[in-house]
């Protein structure tokens, strides 16, 4: 499948996702390196949210 087919929106492409990990030797596929791009996006979002909700109770 070609890149342009997903609706990942971020600074790293699948494309370049799939390459890195390629290159450190886990052969995934552009579908994979996606859903890992998506995941870790996600994951970033807890640890904002978790870190502001430390802030706010100080």
């Amino acid at each position: 499948m070609e890149y342009e087919e997903y609706e990942y929106k971020g600074k790293i492409t699948p494309l370049e996702a799939q390459k890195v990990l390629n290159n450190e030797g886990m052969n995934v596929s552009l579908e994979e390196a996606t859903d890992i791009l998506k995941f870790l996006v996600k994951m970033a979002d807890v640890a904002v949210r978790n870190f502001l909700k430390e802030e706010d109770a100080i």
